[in-house]
């Protein structure tokens, strides 16, 4: 569909504005469903506690691990801390 045709369904005559309109309209439907998602998977490593993430990653959506919390070998998500630990680090971090 062209500007035209959203112009000439909803009656308005200013450019500029449904412009802005479908503008606001693709921002809210990114809000809603995720776009451009991709999956990285990588090994963990023994004693390591830091790891690598890719440069062009923006946000992490979830972090997934095997055999965490049950017996079965299936991926479940790794709780968020939202709290600081109580416990001391070894690291000092």
């Amino acid at each position: 569909m062209k500007v035209l045709e959203v112009m000439e369904r909803v009656g308005v005559t200013d450019t500029s504005r449904v412009v802005a309109y479908i503008k606001d309209a693709l921002a809210e439907i990114n809000m809603i469903s995720e776009t451009h998602i991709a999956t990285e998977r990588f090994d963990i490593t023994a004693n390591q506690r830091f790891y690598e993430f890719p440069n062009d990653m923006v946000k992490v959506i979830d972090i997934r691990c095997k055999n965490h919390g049950n017996a079965t070998d299936e991926y479940r998500s790794v709780p968020r801390a939202i709290n600081p630990p109580t416990t001391e680090d070894a690291d000092g971090i």
